[in-house]
Order: structure tokens, then sequence, then C-alpha cells
């Protein structure tokens, strides 16, 4: 994992770990794998989908019962990433709030990450103040 030790890789609201629950016990999936790919205005989009079991790579964080596994090629991507779950007059679904975006699209759903060398600057740094 691309990350600090004993730091988590990302973190869930108390919102997001009841919908992660929900959705586990509802479709009887192991959990929800996170991930990126290349796609939408800004460059990358974030990808959810159900796991019946983990990659020998991924990154499990578990909350309460709530399980998401990170994709390897996410990892980096993801690392202090904060999961929430909103419901609003309009919409409902799972937002993620990233300190490694640099730019997003309006509607939201397409994003621009730091690049690599600035994540990988970024995690020497914090390495280093451990």
């Amino acid at each position: 994992m691309f990350g600090i030790p004993g730091k988590p890789p990302i973190t869930m609201t108390d919102r997001a770990v009841a919908q992660i629950i929900k959705l586990m016990k509802k479709e009887g999936h192991f959990g929800l794998r996170i991930g990126v790919k290349k796609g939408g205005c800004a460059g990358m989009e974030y990808t959810m989908e159900y796991v019946d079991s983990a990659e020998p790579n991924d990154e499990v964080v578990e909350r309460n019962g709530a399980r998401i596994l990170i994709a390897p090629l996410a990892q980096m991507f993801l690392f202090g990433t904060e999961i929430d779950y909103e419901i609003d007059i309009l919409e409902s679904g799972f937002r993620f709030k990233n300190p490694n975006v640099t730019d997003s699209c309006g509607c939201g759903e397409s994003i621009k990450f730091k690049s690599v060398e600035e994540l990988s600057a970024e995690a020497q740094e914090s390495e280093a103040q451990m």
C-alpha cells in the first residue's frame, strides 16, 4: 500500500459505514472495491463494484463491519480520502473527499489527481515527519 504505517489509507463516515453494511447484507457480498479509471472530462473517474473476495494486492479497510477494498492501481490516488454517503432531495450516493484531487468537472463525476511525483514526494515527507 502507498501510505504511512499506522495510518488508515482511507476513512469512512458513519453514514458511509451504514450504507456499505446495508449493501453488503442486501447483496451478500464480501465488500466493495473502489478504484479509479481513465475517463470523463477531467481525466479520471472513481469506480465501485461488489466483490466476493479480496485480491492478493487489495488494501482492505474495515470499520464496524463495513469493508472497502482498494484496487492496487488506485491506492496512491486514494490515500487520505474520506468516503461519505450523502442523501439530498435530488440524489443520494457516495462522496469522496480526496486531498489528492486537483480539479474536477462541473458534475463532480470526473476528477484530476496530483501527479505521481507529487504524491510520492508528499508520502516521503509525511514518513520523514513521523
